[in-house]
């Protein structure tokens, strides 16, 4: 019998429209002769199962159920998808353990460390990770401009700390714009993070493991002209990514194991991805970490999941089956 699976989409921040496009890619990438597949919609306004027709069914928030033609349907496995609250952050899948109920993505802790990029880097650090200095705000705390610079310098990056990776992020180049940048950033989360501007290439790395294996995937580069890889870079076609990264046989696997050492730190599980800046000396400084990185068809992890050689569909059946194995 096939089983039941949600690819859980919405969210509550400013980032559903990427998780309906990454909802739509797995929809596409994974087993329709193995899984029974259903888009669940979560919104602050409601929680809903849509069809192709464009019909939706409320989902019975008791055991995240759903009645079709008076049969209750059950899901065997939530594949989620969601870039930000509530589930990136940990709430979702606090909510999936209280259940029973096995999911795609890093658990409770793992997520809520991970979300919160000044407490997630810190974390690193102490185990040798190397990461850019920074300052968080917390809610009503202020900073002076000054005071700021003279901690980290110019450029500083300033952008919203718990909250995704695509909104309210200023690349500062100028005291003056320091203040209506964290405001900016405010506006989208409930703390702020400025970070020290670290020149080099960008690289994000992906991986994932199960019970039987530890995959890393290549690297890929990231150019682009714009002033850093903000959300038209991102999701407009605005950026040139190269897989794999244009590096040596070494640093390459400097990366990679870099990648692979993090996920088993912070005890991640399933996919994750990993942005790192690689200055001049080659010691590489890790940006972010991505615990529901995208999944449409051109996002980072389905061009790495090719570069390797390896069927998406076969990468995503990993992920679904090491719950049952």
């Amino acid at each position: 019998m096939k089983r039941n699976i949600a690819i859980v989409a919405g969210g509550y921040s400013s980032e559903v429209v990427i998780s309906l496009k990454s909802a739509e890619g797995l929809f596409a990438f994974i087993g329709k002769e193995r899984y029974n597949l259903y888009i669940v919609l979560l919104t602050h306004e409601e929680w809903v199962v849509k069809f192709s027709d464009g019909s939706k069914l409320p989902i019975d928030k008791n055991d995240f159920s759903f009645c079709k033609d008076g049969r209750k349907i059950r899901f065997d496995f939530a594949y989620i998808t969601i870039h930000g609250t509530p589930g990136e952050d940990g709430r979702l899948q606090g909510y999936f353990d209280m259940l029973g109920l096995p999911y795609s993505s890093c658990g409770s802790l793992a997520s809520a460390v991970t979300f919160n990029k000044y407490i997630c880097n810190h974390y690193l650090k102490s185990f040798g990770v190397r990461i850019a200095n920074s300052i968080r705000l917390l809610p009503g705390e202020t900073i002076s401009s000054e005071k700021a610079v003279n901690l980290l310098g110019l450029p500083i990056f300033v952008k919203p700390n718990d909250g995704g990776s695509s909104f309210g992020i200023t690349k500062v180049r100028d005291a003056s714009q320091l203040q209506p940048a964290i405001e900016k950033a405010f506006a989208e989360g409930r703390e702020v993070i400025m970070e020290q501007f670290v020149s080099g290439t960008e690289v994000t790395c992906g991986c994932y493991k199960t019970k039987a294996k530890s995959v890393v995937f290549p690297i890929t580069e990231v150019v682009t002209s714009n002033d850093f890889f903000d959300f038209n870079a991102k999701y407009e076609g605005e950026v040139q990514e190269i897989t794999p990264a244009r590096l040596s046989p070494v640093l390459t696997e400097r990366v990679q194991n870099e990648t692979s050492r993090i996920y088993d730190l912070l005890g991640a599980k399933g996919l994750i991805r990993i942005d790192y800046i690689i200055p001049e000396d080659g010691n590489p400084v890790m940006l972010d970490i991505n615990t529901t990185p995208g999944m449409t068809a051109t996002s980072f992890i389905p061009q790495q999941i090719k570069a390797a050689g390896l069927d998406i569909s076969e990468v995503m059946s990993d992920i679904i089956e090491n719950e049952f194995d």
